[in-house]
């Protein structure tokens, strides 16, 4: 099952079954922050959905399945931000202020998302790099920096500046560390030289 490459709106549903699928990822993600992703299990969500927990497996098939529709729709939430949301994420700022208010989200959306992510990623590493969202990613980093910096290599940079939000990097500087989202959005606008 592929789903994160997000970009534009998910397939029609009916009115109930859109309704059905918000309780049960919603569900699914009190559940991931409260025991984690491998603790998750149907009959939990089912549970704290409010439904039977046949109607989570017709859904969406297995634990596995659900935590990936769990990142898709994330995921889908954050490009929404970045694409058509409101300034400076959104469009309408200048790429000077669009920069920095995406490295701030992305920490925050990578922080808040580090166990599923980690998840994610330790069961296909290399995967990260060739996701739908990953590629959305990049390619609106690149674009804000080929307004910043005319005639650099822009791909090559948005690959770069994206390097540091690798789950398990995030992973260590949050809880082994113990660095907090401001602290690690300093940093990075320090490397970066986004200052305020």
């Amino acid at each position: 099952m592929e789903l994160l490459p997000t970009v534009g709106s998910p397939a029609p549903e009916r009115a109930d079954a859109a309704r059905n699928r918000r309780r049960i990822l919603d569900a699914a993600a009190r559940i991931v922050t409260e025991v984690g992703p491998d603790a998750v299990t149907m009959n939990q969500v089912a549970h704290a959905a409010g439904m039977g927990v046949g109607t989570v497996y017709r859904r969406f098939g297995d634990v596995a399945q659900l935590l990936w529709a769990l990142l898709d729709d994330r995921e889908r939430q954050f490009q929404e931000a970045y694409m058509s949301g409101p300034p400076p994420l959104g469009p309408g700022a200048p790429a000077a202020e669009r920069l920095p208010a995406f490295v701030d989200a992305l920490v925050d959306r990578v922080i808040e998302q580090r166990e599923l992510l980690l998840a994610a990623q330790t069961a296909a590493p290399s995967a990260r790099y060739t996701s739908g969202a990953y590629l959305a990613m990049h390619t609106h980093v690149a674009l804000l920096i080929a307004r910043l910096r005319p005639g650099a290599d822009s791909a090559l940079l948005a690959h770069l500046l994206l390097a540091p939000f690798s789950p398990s990097l995030m992973h260590h500087l949050s809880t082994q560390r113990h660095l907090s989202a401001d602290a690690l959005k300093a940093g990075m606008r320090e490397l970066l030289g986004l200052r305020d």
